[in-house]
């Protein structure tokens, strides 16, 4: 396993779209201080002499961590140590595909299902290309990752629906993902 999660292709959206999603939470959010939504972020899940290279999802959400978690000098996390968070993983990842294939249907679902993330999220602009939806929704069920159905889809663990819709941006509109 070589550099999941390092597209040599990202495109303006893999940036953009989680970090409106983070926006909004700390909007809808602010009173709650048990969450931590990482964006482009290092997951660290294995321990030990031999510390294998991060899975980096585009964005992903964690329930039941402290929202803010000073490091250095006053900075929060630069990345998301699974031992530093009591063996907490996300509840929620999201992947955006890119231009060139990164590895989002397998390799990395199979990492996702193995930490125990309950919601496996891809958002494909190149849906045409790959013989996928533009927007998937998989549910982690006993251990393997089942299809969801319906958008916005419904999360009750979340307590939020996640969706794509049309964001108004000058001069055009684009697609954007939204909770």
């Amino acid at each position: 396993m070589d550099n999941v999660g390092v597209s040599p292709s990202r495109s303006e959206d893999q940036n953009f779209l989680p970090n409106v999603l983070l926006f909004v939470l700390k909007m809808i959010w602010a009173n709650r201080n048990d969450w931590f939504f990482g964006v482009d972020m290092g997951i660290y899940y294995t321990k030990g002499t031999n510390i294998r290279l991060p899975v980096i999802p585009d964005g992903f959400l964690s329930l039941g961590v402290e929202r803010w978690k000073p490091k250095r000098q006053g900075r929060g996390r630069l990345s998301y140590v699974m031992w530093e968070e009591n063996e907490i993983p996300p509840i929620l990842t999201l992947e955006l595909v890119s231009h060139t294939y990164g590895n989002e249907y397998d390799e990395k679902m199979e990492i996702y299902a193995r930490l125990g993330v309950l919601y496996y999220i891809i958002y494909n602009s190149f849906w045409r290309r790959d013989c996928h939806q533009p927007f998937e929704v998989y549910k982690l069920v006993n251990g393997k990752y089942q299809l969801q159905s319906g958008e916005p889809y419904w999360m009750s663990e979340v307590g939020l629906g996640i969706g794509r819709y049309t964001m108004p941006l000058e001069p055009t509109q684009q697609e954007g993902l939204a909770w």
